[in-house]
């Protein structure tokens, strides 16, 4: 409203200098075709390597205020991608093809700052990208936002005062080790982080990458899993990879969402675990000894 009230009084102006018919020099009589040209406006986009006090799955910008990584936070953006070629009236849902492409990428960045994959610790990633008015606005970026996690199956983010980059670098506390595993029948229903010199059942070994098949089809053929989960025991315990491994020891595996998996991550992460046997101790690299046949 206030652009055209100065508009009209810029044209009242230029009838009277006209009826004049006299100008003082360098008037040309036209006072709008020497104005600049108006930049394109500049699309906002979130840096990365800044945290925040909390975990967004929006990236609204109302609610951005990066703070410093050594003050309270629960959320780190450790990388900020751009997705070129991508249409569409909102941003990409769970499954398309943007946003596997975004979620690899995410992926790669994360393992790289970390210094270590993510799945092999207390850690979360997710994929961020702008509001839908954002988006619609011509915004194509996105964050990959990594949390501490309290727990394999306590998910919630854990207020930090330190950055993750370079966290998963040697040795870390948060690595997934030892677990004392709760069963009820022959469902977990917990897995209980524990020093390996505690007593405990359970250890994990790796990640196995799961084939890109349909998530139904996953769920149904568990015994793949537990065959690929038990090919990584036997590479950690140091024992052969044989028909016999199944009679030293059981597996445990925890897989991705339905959401995630849809989005390309096929991280399935493997433990062993003793039924009717308690250790106190690691058996990474322990070999028959430690896991003989019973």
């Amino acid at each position: 409203m206030r652009r055209w009230w100065i508009g009209v009084a810029l044209g009242a102006v230029t009838l009277a200098l006209a009826a004049c018919s006299t100008r003082p020099a360098g008037i040309d009589g036209d006072l709008v075709d020497d104005w600049p040209v108006m930049a394109a406006p500049e699309v906002f986009t979130p840096a990365a390597q800044t945290c925040h006090t909390q975990p967004q799955d929006v990236g609204y910008l109302g609610g951005y205020a990066p703070v410093d990584c050594a003050q309270p936070h629960r959320a780190e953006t450790l990388h900020v991608g751009r997705l070129t070629g991508a249409g569409g009236t909102a941003p990409p849902e769970a499954g398309s093809r943007a946003m596997r492409t975004a979620y690899g990428e995410c992926d790669r960045a994360v393992r790289g700052v970390l210094g270590g994959d993510w799945r092999t610790a207390r850690i979360g990633l997710t994929v961020v990208f702008p509001s839908p008015r954002a988006w619609t606005g011509g915004a194509r970026w996105f964050r990959c936002d990594a949390h501490e996690m309290r727990g394999l199956d306590t998910p919630n983010p854990v207020r930090r005062t330190a950055s993750l980059a370079g966290t998963l670098e040697g040795s870390s506390p948060l690595r997934h080790g030892c677990f004392e595993a709760e069963t009820k029948g022959d469902d977990v229903t917990e897995m209980v982080a524990v020093k390996c010199s505690a007593r405990h059942r359970a250890e994990f070994v790796g990640v196995w990458k799961a084939p890109a098949t349909s998530y139904s089809a996953f769920l149904k053929d568990s015994a793949r899993a537990h065959r690929a989960c038990r090919s990584l025991i036997a590479k950690y315990a140091g024992v052969p990879d044989d028909g016999n491994l199944q009679y030293r020891v059981g597996t445990i595996y925890y897989h991705p969402s339905e959401p995630d998996w849809r989005s390309g991550d096929r991280g399935v992460q493997c433990f062993l675990w003793l039924h009717e046997r308690t250790l106190t101790r690691s058996l990474k690299g322990g070999g028959t000894r430690a896991l003989p046949i019973t």
